[in-house]
């Protein structure tokens, strides 16, 4: 977690608003790059919703979650579970409303293996079970003066479906959380993940549009990077202080993507700490600095790829919209111009869904592509330039 949060108030004003909602219309998607801070502001939203009377649950998820429809289902009674665990019902009401119970006790906990027993003794389909669960473990929240439960998950884009195995569970999960929200029960999702996440909910539902507020988080302004890497040293007792060439060479370098800035600053941190001590003049290492951040961050991601892989993101960082949004035409165009072997239109929509499944670039709703990794088109740029 950062010191200090800078330049998301928009965001959390947003994250406000769907807590006020009384019925459930819409459900939180918060989407970006690596690198802007989603999971950050994930964390924080969490105290402020506990604090307006909302319970929170949730996990990072994985592509295993997602393997069946049962193991989405376990994923949600496992987290559903840190919540009821303490609640205690009595054991004839849980007969009465026909399910089984233990015998020999008159009371127990909502503990993950009653959950699983409410889902086991429901009939029907996936859904109908976890529907049933949901109500049940509603009735007895509903008493305890909960405004409602929010099921949050982090990395929700590795969510998918599996029609060759007739495994459906992210529309399962979208089908419980749609019913359950139109019988008036407070469950809302927040969901943070790539770009891919919400084409990815609306190809699975289509009502998916309707069903989520998507919050896109961009790169910092000036503004908000300046305070993101100047507040957590305003301290009387932090021994380092930045000038404002510093900040802005920070600012500059990191693009205004807290994740950098974060790193940059620690980097400049622990160098300012050793050129005071040895008297000598503080000043920001730009070339240090990125070489340790392409090592450290680019250069993992950069080995996924081919050469003719690389060769056509080569092509792309030298778009004059590399920044943004790119296309196939393009690509194929300045390919012509500047490659000895260019490449045809089929070629490239091959390679850039490979590129996506590697997580290196992502294609939006309309139909273009973006890096899927901030500042990745300079540090390619830098490659090219060192192997020529």
């Amino acid at each position: 977690m950062p010191p200090y949060l800078a330049g998301r108030d928009e965001e959390t004003g947003e994250f406000e608003r769907l807590l006020e909602q009384d019925i459930i219309l819409e459900n939180m998607v918060l989407t970006g790059l690596r690198g802007v801070g989603k999971t950050v502001l994930l964390d924080t939203l969490k105290p402020l919703a506990m604090r307006t009377g909302w319970s929170w649950v949730g996990t990072d998820l994985s592509e295993s979650t997602s393997v069946t429809e049962n193991t989405i289902a376990v994923r949600l009674l496992t987290d559903l579970s840190v919540v009821t665990t303490s609640i205690v019902i009595d054991v004839h009401e849980m007969k009465r409303a026909g399910f089984k119970a233990p015998t020999e006790k008159t009371e127990i906990n909502l503990s993950f293996a009653i959950l699983s027993q409410v889902y086991e003794n429901t009939p029907g389909l996936v859904a109908d079970k976890l529907k049933t669960v949901l109500q049940f473990v509603w009735a007895y929240l509903a008493k305890q003066n909960r405004r409602g439960l929010i099921f949050a998950y982090d990395e929700a884009q590795n969510l998918s479906d599996h029609a060759e195995k007739n495994q459906y569970p992210l529309s399962l999960l979208l089908d419980v959380f749609q019913a359950i929200q139109k019988q008036n029960i407070p469950f809302m999702l927040a969901l943070t993940g790539l770009p891919t996440l919400f084409p990815k909910l609306v190809e699975a539902r289509t009502f998916s549009e309707r069903m989520f507020r998507v919050i896109f988080l961009d790169k910092l302004d000036r503004m908000a990077s300046r305070d993101a890497i100047t507040k957590p040293i305003e301290d009387v007792n932090c021994p380092v202080k930045f000038g404002d060439e510093s900040v802005d060479i920070i600012s500059t370098i990191s693009g205004g993507y807290p994740y950098f800035i974060q790193f940059i600053c620690r980097e400049v941190y622990d160098v300012f700490i050793q050129q005071i001590g040895s008297g000598t003049e503080p000043g920001v290492p730009v070339d240090e600095i990125i070489r340790k951040l392409d090592t450290d961050f680019f250069a993992g991601r950069w080995a996924r790829a081919t050469d003719r892989q690389r060769e056509l993101l080569g092509v792309v960082a030298r778009l004059e919209s590399a920044d943004s949004e790119f296309t196939v035409q393009e690509i194929v165009e300045l390919s012509k111009e500047i490659l000895e072997k260019p490449f045809s239109p089929s070629h490239t929509n091959q390679m850039l869904s490979s590129l996506s499944a590697s997580g290196l670039v992502y294609k939006n709703r309309h139909g273009r592509y973006s890096f899927a990794v901030p500042l990745l088109g300079e540090y390619i740029l830098r490659q090219i330039e060192q192997n020529t």
